[in-house]
């Protein structure tokens, strides 16, 4: 190579690596929380539930207490003991922003993943107990027969139009995990109601959500009540709840398949019906074109007649059999033919039936077994 000559070389940047975390901080310390209790408006004390009953209930959302202290998730997530004992729950008081304990704690300082399962599924990211149904008043843990991902959050204050507070909303519920933006979810607003609905993509990140922004304010000095969302009544809001379910189904049975037992499928299915596959398992066409219909193109049948005999119309029923019937012997026929008619059928000769020497009455059960 002369001194004249240049050669290129293509510089490609190195892919961005995720930072790794450092040791989780505490968050407070002992004792600097100080545990407010609210005033109690009711009558009489229930030694099950623990709390007093019988008071106004319009009393338990204006003696409200706004929350002390708030998760920041870019300082305050870190590694724990959980991320060497295996531990895949999170702190119920990081999320809520009060672990005195750091990276002493026994559980993760991170968000929860969407894409690592939880041991048990009747149990919430923070490893509590799910009932069967939700409280009243659709606040606790939540229940394990529905998956919700929508959080009811109730109590704001509108200072604008619905897009201003639609994005106040979107701006604090966001640190928590994706928010779903589809055709089925969106982020609803109800202008004059101070009441909005996120949904999040995952269950685990709506549950994180709930404790952290529980008593907490967005841009205006309120109290949020943020509790889980009823089931929608509107019968197109169900299709597309089922339908968004299906959709994640077959997404997660494909994740799992094997793509050698897909492509065997594939060959097997082709083979049945007569079609030929190309390099990467796609049918292809007649003029060797890849078929565009996909999963839900119609299963054909093989075309057995000769390319010069034009098919005749199928005969009009006459005695006991039917026109498809015909076409079915027909089609058999045709098959033993192409096979050389080698394969021969077994005569089939019935035994006959022994009967006792008898009228044969003691076959039949008698109506008094005395």
């Amino acid at each position: 190579m002369s001194t004249n000559e240049t050669s290129t070389v293509a510089i490609t940047k190195p892919k961005p690596t995720k930072k790794p975390l450092k040791p989780a901080r505490k968050q407070v310390q002992p004792g600097e929380v100080e545990r407010k209790e609210t005033p109690q408006t009711g009558k009489e004390y229930n030694i099950w539930y623990n709390k007093w009953a019988g008071g106004d209930r319009e009393d338990n959302y204006s003696n409200k207490v706004k929350s002390q202290t708030r998760c920041n998730i870019k300082k305050d997530s870190g590694l724990t003991r959980a991320n060497t004992t295996g531990n895949k729950y999170c702190c119920l008081f990081f999320a809520r922003g009060c672990c005195p304990y750091g990276w002493e704690c026994n559980y993760l300082h991170t968000l929860p993943d969407p894409d690592n399962a939880l041991p048990d599924s009747s149990k919430d990211c923070f490893a509590r107990e799910k009932f069967a149904d939700y409280r009243d008043d659709m606040g606790g843990v939540g229940s394990f027969n529905r998956q919700n991902r929508t959080l009811y959050i109730g109590r704001i204050k509108e200072t604008g139009p619905g897009p201003e507070t639609e994005e106040i909303v979107i701006r604090h519920f966001r640190e928590w995990g994706e928010i779903e933006k589809s055709e089925y979810f969106s982020l609803r607003v109800l202008q004059y109601r101070s009441v909005a609905f996120v949904t999040y993509k995952s269950e685990f990140n709506a549950q994180f959500a709930k404790e952290a922004m529980a008593c907490q304010s967005l841009d205006n000095d309120e109290i949020l009540n943020v509790r889980w969302a009823t089931e929608d009544p509107n019968p197109v809001s169900k299709e597309q709840e089922k339908r968004w379910l299906e959709e994640q189904g077959q997404e997660a049975i494909k994740a799992r398949m094997d793509p050698h037992i897909v492509r065997a499928m594939r060959a097997v299915r082709a083979l049945e019906e007569g079609d030929t596959l190309d390099d990467e398992g796609e049918v292809l066409e007649a003029d060797g074109e890849v078929s565009e219909d996909g999963p839900h193109a119609k299963r054909r049948k093989l075309d057995l007649t000769p390319p010069n005999v034009q098919r005749s119309e199928s005969p009009k029923p006459q005695g006991l059999l039917s026109s498809d019937t015909l076409e079915g012997l027909k089609y058999f026929a045709e098959i033993r033919r192409q096979h050389g008619g080698n394969a021969s059928i077994a005569p089939f000769n019935p035994q006959p039936n022994r009967t006792s020497a008898g009228l044969g009455l003691a076959e039949y059960g008698s109506e008094d077994e005395d």
